[in-house]
């Protein structure tokens, strides 16, 4: 144990050099590792001020005062929300996005340069990265929902018919198309696409599309490799089951295969029944579950 907390503490201290944590310039744009972190989760069309306290663990006095500072440079402006005064309200300014963009293209080059010292390695290091960063960021995951020919929906998709293309034998992948010609269905006010954030990459996905007036089916669950064991499958459920119910759809269907074993336990365990055929292949699974 001893050994894994050493090895634990020299990664963190190799990260906080290699990011520059401690530069009083970070990445030479002149404002501390903090301020920038604050100005990257400002949008342009806003976000709440309480939500960037709590996502960077800052107090109320430093976030003040790191925004007041932004606001002097011009990059960003923040007002009361109108319909609730309680909430402050941070939007980027046209000088604040060209800032971004600029932090953006200096982070992102580095960040090539330093995959690039990996070698031959470079895909078990990003592998690494994804694992650690996601279980770091666990607390703050957000489900939000997506459009489904979205960037971060054809992510999704295509990562979740290359896994069941993998898994499923005999199953042919040219019948699965991205983005799905049957988007509609799953666009409000059909259906819904819900995509799992940790940070700024999508992680999971799941989408429900109508069958009748009383009857949604769930569809395309995927969770990232980095994001499994942590129960976000599970929450992704829960999430489109509390959205099919404030729909009024009265129960949800879903097809699935036997060789799929995690998603067939999950939903087992989760209240869901086995039911007559409704699909044809590669579907062996057809279950049922009341809402």
């Amino acid at each position: 144990m001893l050994d894994a907390i050493a090895r634990l503490r020299r990664f963190n201290r190799a990260v906080t050099r290699e990011v520059g944590a401690l530069d009083t310039s970070f990445l030479g744009r002149g404002r501390p590792l903090g301020m920038a972190r604050v100005l990257q989760l400002v949008r342009p069309e806003g976000t709440d001020v309480a939500i960037i306290r709590d996502r960077l663990a800052l107090d109320s006095g430093l976030t003040s005062r790191f925004l007041r500072s932004l606001e002097a440079e011009g990059l960003t402006e923040t007002t009361t929300d109108p319909a609730d005064r309680r909430r402050r309200i941070a939007r980027l300014t046209e000088k604040g996005q060209a800032e971004m963009a600029a932090y953006e293209a200096i982070g992102h080059d580095r960040a090539a340069r330093l995959i690039a010292r990996a070698g031959s390695r470079d895909r078990d290091i990003v592998a690494a990265m994804d694992l650690i960063a996601t279980l770091l960021n666990r607390d703050q995951l957000e489900i939000r929902p997506a459009d489904p020919d979205s960037s971060e929906a054809t992510f999704c998709l295509r990562s979740y018919f290359e896994e069941i293309t993998a898994r499923i034998p005999g199953l042919d992948p040219t019948v699965f198309s991205v983005p799905d010609p049957a988007s509609d269905s799953y666009r409000p006010p059909r259906g819904r696409f819900l995509v799992a954030w940790s940070d700024d990459l999508p992680v999971a996905c799941v989408s429900l599309r109508p069958l009748d007036a009383t009857i949604a089916e769930v569809k395309r669950l995927w969770v990232h490799d980095s994001a499994r064991g942590q129960g976000l499958a599970r929450r992704m459920m829960h999430a489109i089951e509390d959205e099919a119910r404030a729909m009024g759809f009265r129960s949800l269907r879903l097809d699935t295969n036997t060789a799929l074993t995690e998603a067939v336990a999950l939903y087992r365990s989760t209240g869901w029944h086995d039911i007559a055929p409704y699909t044809g292949a590669p579907a062996n699974v057809w279950l049922e579950k009341p809402l």
